[in-house]
């Protein structure tokens, strides 16, 4: 029972950390696109 109740413990950290890892990730997309078409702007390559 113990042992049960750990594993599913360390299963919904593991779920909830990579979830809001995701939601990071997407941002940081994001803004390295954001950026590059900044610097492309910026260099006259757009």
């Amino acid at each position: 029972m113990t042992s049960t109740l750990q594993t599913g413990f360390s299963i919904a950290v593991a779920a909830y950390l990579l979830i809001r890892m995701e939601r990071r990730l997407d941002e940081l997309a994001i803004a390295i696109n954001n950026l590059e078409k900044g610097v492309a702007k910026y260099f006259g390559e757009v």
